[in-house]
């Protein structure tokens, strides 16, 4: 059976076989090491290490104060992330579609953030918080930009979250307007013989013939944000004291920067693998439920 499968897919086998070998270099292997030295003491430099078993994982949730502090503020970022990137996605591909004229230009200023680096872009935002808003708020009416965008820790968070947002929208924008225009034009036209409001529209014949669109752009941010590193280290490299530190930089810190800790750090990139599975898993299960074929 598996010869005969082979010799009829050799082609295919052929063509896939390189990246599968890389994927299972460079993240199945990995990923397998990495479950094993969580349950040692190993500091990433020494041959020698011990075998402790859950230690590491009782340590990270019970006696870790920073990094429960960075899963709290994980899940406050991801939480205003998922709402206002989709929401604010799916409105503007709502509105574009709605337009006659204008589709193309629209489409491509609103997508434009997502095709810079993140580090670039997010470097060009520091300098607009750094540099543009103090200038700005040397005039009376501005005079309200005057705040530490970066350094306050009470202003720093939504400032994190405007420029997640203004990166983000962009590909999300782009799945919400190819589903908006995979529906059907005869219900559109039998809903509205019917006299169905715009309200009525969007209710019962858009957001559920989109709602795999909804699955998928989810899933997306979910994934996205709990795993966000880039954006927050070159804004606020997780300051003030820690303020806005995300459990991938409490990782990061752990293993390599301060501590040099590798197997305490490898059991909490377990426990952050674990939280993403489970709320993944949860929300495509519930969300499936809700599609429905056009």
């Amino acid at each position: 059976m598996l010869k005969r499968l082979a010799k009829d897919h050799t082609s295919l086998i052929l063509f896939v076989l390189p990246a599968f070998i890389l994927y299972v270099i460079f993240l199945v292997i990995p990923m397998l090491q990495g479950s094993y030295y969580s349950f040692t003491n190993w500091d990433g430099l020494n041959k020698h290490y011990s075998f402790i078993g859950i230690e590491n994982f009782i340590e990270a949730i019970r006696d870790d104060a920073n990094f429960r502090s960075s899963i709290v503020f994980t899940a406050k970022y991801v939480l205003f992330a998922v709402v206002f990137q989709n929401a604010i996605a799916l409105l503007l591909a709502l509105m574009i579609e709605s337009q006659s004229k204008g589709k193309g230009w629209l489409r491509t200023i609103f997508f434009m953030p997502s095709m810079l680096s993140i580090i670039i872009s997010t470097f060009m935002w520091v300098f607009v918080f750094t540099k543009v808003m103090p200038a700005l708020s040397k005039y009376a009416v501005l005079k309200f930009l005057d705040i530490s965008w970066l350094g306050d820790p009470n202003v720093s968070f939504f400032t994190i979250m405007l420029v997640s947002v203004w990166g983000g929208i962009g590909t999300l924008m782009i799945i919400y307007m190819s589903a908006i225009q995979g529906i059907p034009m005869h219900l559109k036209e039998a809903a509205i013989i019917d006299g169905a409001k715009p309200y009525h529209m969007l209710r019962y014949i858009t957001l559920p013939l989109i709602a795999h669109a909804l699955t998928i752009c989810i899933f997306l941010t979910l994934n996205n944000s709990f795993k966000v590193y880039d954006l927050i280290y070159a804004l606020t490299g997780g300051g003030p004291a820690r303020a806005t530190q995300v459990i991938s930089m409490n990782i990061l810190e752990e293993a390599y920067q301060r501590n040099f800790r590798y197997g305490y750090a490898s059991a909490k990139a377990i426990i952050l693998f674990l939280i993403i599975l489970v709320i993944t898993l949860i929300q495509v299960s519930v969300m499936k439920k809700r599609e429905v074929e056009a």
